[in-house]
């Protein structure tokens, strides 16, 4: 859910010895943590629209998207790229660590003028924590209509969860609310102050976007998408903003000004209800992507 970075960088894969980092390293989310259930689930593709269009939102955070990624040029690229970072966080032992260091590191020359006409630097903490915070309301209320929603509980341990994903991509604990409590003024803060609907989140959420036909998968697959591309788009893309739309919270929904209808809400609970029914039942094999279900079998593994 970072911004990209114009060069393409390869990513290390994840270590089986998932957690043992070096002295001092922050630990990633434990294997028995609700991260590690939810993130790598097929569902998680269907919410984490929402939280990049709330990221971009942000006037700084969409400048430097819109003037130093690739989301334009090279969408599937950059979208792969950008949900491997997001698994190996939660699923890449040591490599987690070292994915943060290197998101780090690609952002420390991203500087320029927001929206706004004012200055901004990537690692500005402010800007670089709104990034990561967005993934909290955004798994709390898609879960919702996905799946079960969270207890009390179950939301604390999410959001303590979170926050050791912070750690990982170098967010100080001075700059991220510590508790639920202290969350959501901080975030109804940023909804009134800062989002706005910026050329990027707007580009996000149309349905007259120019996206290339998908460059990644069997060619097969490709040559035939090549080739229904102009028929597919438009459904695609109408459905990309439906879903978009709607598991972004409400009041986040407001603050935009992006339109959501009794209608639309109901089409909303029909899909989640669907989807709450089928994905549990579904193998492993399908309902986990491929490096959270590799990640699920060495710690099963490990415990025998």
């Amino acid at each position: 859910m970072k911004p990209d970075h114009p060069r393409d960088v390869h990513h290390p894969g994840p270590d089986p010895d998932h957690g043992r980092g070096h002295r001092g390293d922050p630990a990633p989310p434990p294997p028995d943590g609700i991260l590690w259930s939810l993130a790598g689930d097929v569902r998680s593709l269907l919410m984490l629209p929402s939280a990049l269009v709330l990221q971009v939102a942000h006037p700084a955070v969409g400048a430097g998207v819109e003037q130093h990624s690739v989301f334009r040029t090279d969408p599937w690229g950059r979208g792969e790229r950008s949900l491997r970072s997001v698994l190996l966080w939660v699923y890449g032992g040591d490599e987690a660590v070292a994915e943060g260091r290197r998101l780090r590191a690609l952002h420390r020359t991203i500087q320029g003028t927001d929206t706004r006409g004012r200055r901004y630097q990537a690692l500005t903490p402010a800007n670089y924590a709104w990034v990561h915070a967005t993934g909290f309301p955004v798994y709390r209320h898609a879960q919702r209509y996905l799946g079960r929603p969270f207890t009390e509980a179950q939301e604390r341990r999410l959001y303590a969860e979170w926050l050791q994903v912070g750690r990982i991509l170098g967010i100080h604990d001075r700059d991220m609310p510590r508790t639920p409590e202290e969350f959501w003024p901080y975030y109804r803060r940023v909804l009134a102050d800062e989002l706005e609907l910026t050329p990027v989140a707007k580009e996000l959420t149309a349905t007259d976007a120019s996206v290339p036909p998908p460059d990644r998968g069997p060619r097969p697959v490709r040559v035939l998408a090549r080739i229904l591309w102009p028929a597919l788009l438009p459904p695609l893309a109408r459905f990309r903003r439906f879903v978009t739309i709607g598991l972004m919270p409400p009041d986040a929904r407001q603050a935009l000004g992006l339109p959501w209808t009794p209608r639309q809400e109901r089409a909303l609970r029909v899909l989640g209800g669907a989807v709450r029914t089928v994905v549990p039942l579904l193998p492993e094999r399908l309902r986990y992507l491929p490096m959270a279900r590799r990640a699920r079998a060495r710690h099963r593994a490990a415990r025998r």
